[in-house]
């Protein structure tokens, strides 16, 4: 035989075997790995042994000889195929220990699994601390804004009881009992916008704006409650303009600077800037606070966190979710939001994309 006769003898066999390899993969698709890798190792060792003992049959070479070339090729495809069944069966107990482990309460990753199925237990792993996280998280918000819920009902229900009574002040319990119904309906709002962006179910509308334009209308917005505090806000702003929803990236900005007048001591100042910074659009706002415990930095933007230990909610003050909002709200920007410690304050940082 010459050489066209030989490729053209194993290709056409080595054809008809890859044909009904991959019919019989196609037809076991949905079962075991190990299966699938075993058809694999069939197909490529038949492909071979056939190719091999065709051309051998057809050549004109002694029969010893003959049988001792298919003695080793039938050697060697039976060692194939019990490497071949042996990783197989490796591969699908790396699986069966990576089902096992996703099924335990606590997920570690199994110790001798291959790259690839360690790589996804890594990512499994990561999921699970996530996971964890967040619900360690939720079940904080619920004990906290039931908590914070609690005391102004307590209040309200006291003040309509005396009402009712007849034994309460009628010009001043109203009053009071609106404060406390807009703090409650404050705080609903935050857990539904809360709610909302942890959901992913936020959707902005974007528009080309202004920073100066926005820190304006947050100064605006925010004078009432400066002048009753006796803090000053001032702001400098450069010509910066942004793709944002005004509306969401107004509010994560006036969140920063509220929660910056609250904390200022009266004659202090608040400083909103604005301009471009490394590339990227850039809102400070400084305040005069006293500092943020460095244990407490990495948590200042955590759901429900107020800094204290205490829960029992002031006039002024929420349900420490207002930071948290102002995260998800600048992350849905494509931007990222830090606090340092600066002077006798500390520095909120919006970041954005141009």
């Amino acid at each position: 035989m010459n050489f066209l006769e030989i490729v053209a003898v194993t290709a056409g066999l080595g054809t008809v075997v890859a044909g009904a390899g991959l019919a019989v993969m196609w037809r076991l698709r949905t079962r075991s790995i190990g299966v699938m890798l075993a058809v694999v190792a069939v197909v490529a060792v038949l492909a071979t042994v056939a190719g091999v003992t065709a051309i051998t049959l057809k050549m004109l070479i002694d029969v010893p000889a003959r049988d001792l070339v298919l003695s080793v090729v039938a050697v060697g495809g039976l060692v194939g195929l019990g490497v071949a069944f042996v990783l197989a069966r490796q591969v699908v107990g790396a699986s069966r220990r990576l089902a096992a482990a996703v099924r335990e309460p606590s997920f570690v990753t199994p110790h001798g699994l291959p790259a690839e199925l360690r790589d996804i237990a890594r990512a499994l792993e990561e999921s699970y601390a996530r996971e964890r996280a967040l619900e360690g998280a939720r079940r904080e918000l619920v004990a906290w804004v039931s908590h914070d819920l609690r005391t102004p009902l307590a209040g309200m229900r006291a003040m309509a009881e005396a009402l009712e009574d007849g034994v309460g002040d009628p010009r001043r319990y109203p009053t009071q009992i609106r404060v406390e119904v807009e703090r409650l309906s404050a705080m609903v709002d935050d857990l539904f916008e809360l709610s909302r962006i942890h959901a992913g179910a936020l959707r902005l509308t974007r528009t080309r704006i202004g920073l100066g334009d926005l820190v304006a209308d947050t100064v605006a917005g925010v004078e009432a409650l400066a002048v009753a505090k006796g803090v000053k806000v001032r702001a400098t702003c450069e010509i910066v303009p942004v793709t944002a929803d005004p509306g969401a990236l107004g509010r994560a900005l006036s969140n920063l600077v509220v929660n910056a007048i609250r904390h200022t001591p009266v004659g202090g100042e608040v400083v909103i800037r604005a301009a471009v910074q490394d590339g990227e659009a850039s809102l400070s706002v400084t305040d005069a606070c006293g500092g943020i415990p460095e244990e407490d930095l990495g948590r200042v933007f955590e759901v429900a966190f107020m800094g204290e230990k205490a829960r029992t909610p002031t006039r002024e003050g929420g349900a420490g979710l207002g930071l948290a909002i102002t995260q998800g709200l600048v992350s849905a920007h494509d931007g990222r939001v830090t606090v340092a410690n600066e002077g006798d304050g500390c520095r909120f940082d919006i970041r954005l994309p141009l």
